[in-house]
């Protein structure tokens, strides 16, 4: 396979773990109502903001791995060292 088929496959995956992390933070502050305490709410609030982290990382991570895809397609330029 090559080189910019699998990072965009691995982008898409990575987009598909986002969605599964922003799905988790939801729960998570859906559980919060649910319980609604105080202390409960203030737990929720700092899982949710860590996931929430988690995500942006990887939504990055996916970015990075299309951008990667789309050079690996380009031509070098004449000069551009050939590593």
């Amino acid at each position: 396979m090559p080189e910019s088929e699998r990072l965009e496959e691995l982008a898409s995956e990575l987009d598909r773990v986002a969605e599964g992390l922003a799905d988790c933070a939801m729960d998570v502050l859906r559980a919060a109502i649910s319980q609604a305490t105080e202390s409960s709410g203030e737990q929720a609030r700092r899982r949710e903001k860590l996931i929430n982290r988690a995500r942006t990382s990887v939504e990055k991570a996916a970015r990075l791995a299309r951008q990667a895809s789309r050079s690996a397609d380009e031509e070098p330029e004449e000069d551009e060292p050939d590593f």
